[in-house]
């Protein structure tokens, strides 16, 4: 019997993702397993924080990656997909006029979603397996090229969730503006007092997961644990080289391997600031929420 596919799109700041799953038998230990991820680096951020819109080059770049990952989700006979954008796309003065012209030409409609909606659906995964732990509060920090999602989390309730305009390429271009910054230790602040330091730090997200892989590599599970200090010597370590040495040392993509110090600042201030002395890390992301969105073996 042929298994039920779904995909999402996630349509980033730094990258674009096409992730397809399928539907696993009741029972099983995971309700969706993956069967395609395919990452493209478009770096749309580049031009939505620096000249307030997508250029026409990269404009085309989407459409035409759009028109392939259609393709590829014919080729999986996939039955429901839904598309993305966060950051970029928000961002972008032309954002909506792209949107209307990358559905008219691939049939792909683009939701572009605000911050609570992207931290809700980074979180609701590992919400799901909290069951029965209501008394722990965990704050989700997931780190786009854009902007950083902190959703305050006490066992399956989502208590508060804020956006921030603060990511990876925004700090490397200089656009990160000061009130931001303030804005966003001030509220980290408020959450320390508030839970006397007793929070859970989980990061989301690719940066976060290639500096578990070099700063904890024997950590594999859904669920992952990275020690602060641990997180704190793999950004010292990659801050001594240009992101040129970092992909040939480390085995970086050449977009990971620019982003991925100030991702690792942008964790080190949360920890410091929430006394954290460690990062949960699950495996799931945003493509991955935005597939569980749609399965109903999920709704």
């Amino acid at each position: 019997m042929a298994k039920s596919h779904y995909a999402g799109i996630d349509i980033g700041s730094n990258a674009v993702r096409l992730l397809v799953k399928c539907l696993n038998e009741p029972g099983s230990t995971e309700p969706l397993s993956k069967v395609q991820l395919v990452r493209v680096p478009l770096r749309l951020g580049e031009d939505a924080f620096t000249e307030g819109r997508i250029s026409k080059k990269k404009g085309k770049q989407l459409v035409s990656l759009m028109k392939a990952y259609r393709e590829l989700m014919e080729i999986y006979e996939v039955e429901a997909f839904r598309a993305c954008a966060t950051s970029a796309m928000r961002d972008a003065e032309n954002g909506l006029e792209l949107v209307e012209k990358i559905e008219e030409k691939t049939g792909i409609r683009i939701e572009i979603i605000g911050g609570r909606e992207e931290a809700q659906l980074i979180s609701a995964d590992l919400m799901r397996s909290l069951e029965g732990r209501d008394g722990d509060t965990f704050l989700y920090v997931d780190v786009g090229g854009g902007s950083t999602e902190l959703n305050i989390v006490r066992g399956q309730r989502l208590i508060d969730s804020r956006s921030f305009d603060i990511g990876t390429i925004r700090q490397i271009s200089g656009r990160v503006r000061e009130e931001v910054r303030q804005d966003f230790r001030h509220y980290l602040q408020e959450l320390t007092d508030t839970y006397q330091g007793h929070i859970q730090l989980v990061g989301t997200g690719g940066n976060i997961n290639k500096l578990l892989r070099l700063g904890a590599p024997s950590e594999r599970a859904n669920i992952n644990h990275l020690p602060i200090t641990s997180l704190r010597a793999v950004a010292d370590e990659l801050r001594k080289y240009t992101p040129e040495e970092r992909m040939l040392r480390f085995r970086l993509k050449p977009d990971r391997a620019e982003v991925i110090v100030p991702a690792a600042d942008i964790f080190l201030t949360v920890a410091e600031i929430t006394q954290s002395t460690e990062v949960i890390v699950p495996t799931k992301g945003l493509a991955d929420g935005i597939v569980d969105s749609i399965c109903p073996a999920l709704s």
